[in-house]
């Protein structure tokens, strides 16, 4: 299947895997970019020595592309940033903030710009200022979400730019990806569906936790202080919850999820951790390698696009 994003990034399938905090590693990262997707590793808010190593070990791995997702509020950040431009990985995307600063620093080494954007506005503010392609991530994902919904966000994006949109949020399978490329995306962002991948470093009881989870188990907290971060549902999101209800400030609230996103992904508490998911974990049934993942995905998409293309003739 060949798309803008698939030639611009030089991949074989238009798969790309999120960058997940404390879970997208060289080992995943490397598996998906091996399978034809594009890896990528999350450096959220660790110093550019920890990340530089993390390339280094997925280069390794594969000699297909890869990326780095660089959280931008991180303190790490401008540091990350430059080393990754030094390094010349083959691609950088972004989210929480505005990556203009180093947009043309990356663009000169030959790197890839994708910024993270759930509205409209960034969007086109992300195409002047030169990326070569915007992921539109609907509230549906994992994680920190913004208000839009990716069926209601990706065609308005791709309405008003004129660079690739990569769809993401709510996206685990093949249909998923065939109502993507529908909505006028060009590539699909995926993170749920590789948690529970073989290559994926999360806690078994974090994997487990995801397939038995029901279309009804994910919530969001946060949204009283305006960081609202999607999870599935546990002892820690029933506490917030109740504690926002009561009308409890920010820096109370940020106590209960100090540190949780590790300790659900190292040790296993998904009791008390933060087991960030998409509202897709309700689809995801069983463990499977990267490969197997991107392989099905890709027969079930081109299934439904050959139905499709049929109802045409």
């Amino acid at each position: 299947m060949k798309t803008r994003i698939t030639e611009l990034l030089n991949i074989e399938y238009p798969v790309i895997q999120g960058g997940m905090a404390w879970v997208a590693e060289h080992s995943l990262a490397g598996a998906v970019s091996a399978a034809g997707g594009l890896g990528i590793i999350a450096a959220g808010s660790a110093p550019a020595e920890v990340v530089l190593k993390e390339i280094r070990m997925t280069r390794e791995l594969t000699d297909k592309p890869f990326g780095v997702n660089i959280m931008l509020l991180s303190p790490s950040a401008p540091e990350v940033a430059q080393m990754v431009s030094e390094e010349k990985v083959a691609v950088v995307t972004t989210g929480a903030g505005n990556p203009e600063r180093y947009i043309d620093m990356w663009k000169a080494a030959g790197i890839r710009v994708i910024p993270v954007v759930a509205s409209v506005a960034l969007a086109k503010r992300m195409e002047k200022y030169g990326a070569d392609a915007v992921v539109a991530e609907g509230c549906e994902s994992g994680g920190h979400i913004g208000e839009l919904t990716t069926m209601a966000l990706v065609p308005q994006v791709c309405d008003v730019v004129s660079i690739p949109v990569i769809a993401a949020g709510g996206i685990g399978d093949g249909r998923g990806l065939a109502a993507a490329l529908m909505l006028g995306a060009e590539a699909v962002q995926i993170g749920t569906r590789f948690l529970v991948a073989d290559e994926c470093i999360v806690h078994d009881n974090y994997k487990e936790r995801v397939i038995k989870a029901r279309d009804i188990d994910s919530v969001v907290t946060g949204r009283s202080h305006g960081h609202p971060v999607r999870s599935l549902r546990n002892t820690m999101t029933r506490e917030y919850i109740k504690l926002e209800n009561e009308g409890k400030g920010f820096e109370e609230l940020e106590k209960l999820t100090l540190g949780s996103l590790r300790n659900a992904v190292m040790d296993g508490d998904v009791a008390n951790g933060t087991v960030m998911a998409g509202q897709i974990a309700g689809l995801v049934v069983k463990r499977q390698s990267c490969a197997e993942i991107i392989h099905e995905i890709m027969d079930q998409a081109n299934e439904r696009l050959a139905v499709r293309g049929s109802y045409n003739e």
